[in-house]
């Protein structure tokens, strides 16, 4: 089992979603996060003074699939969150040790 992170622009959050759900993902986590990258935030005015805003608002996805899927997974979400500018995001994926339905108590591959 492979645990797919991506961190996107905002207002591309429907369209990942939304590709997802295509190739069959239905589950996944988003949050609200806060971070920056090489676009190293940016300058803005407020009641005429300026400040910088170091932190941009970002929302991170998580999907845990099996390690046979990942690869559609990846490229679903770099399709629907590709802009071709600075602060597309990235996307992470790491190794599944357990995975535990908590209601059911059913284990790994039959949790998903």
């Amino acid at each position: 089992m492979k645990k797919v992170e991506a961190i996107i622009k905002p207002f591309k959050l429907d369209d990942v979603r939304e590709a997802l759900s295509e190739i069959g993902i239905t589950g996944m986590t988003a949050t609200e996060v806060r971070g920056f990258g090489r676009q190293k935030g940016h300058t803005e005015l407020y009641r005429g003074a300026e400040y910088v805003v170091d932190f941009l608002p970002k929302i991170k996805i998580e999907v845990v699939i099996d390690e046979g899927r990942v690869n559609g997974c990846v490229e679903a979400i770099v399709a629907a969150a590709h802009t071709g500018k600075i602060g597309d995001g990235k996307i992470f994926v790491t190794s599944v040790e357990k995975v535990v339905r908590i209601r059911t108590g059913e284990l790994d591959q039959d949790a998903i």
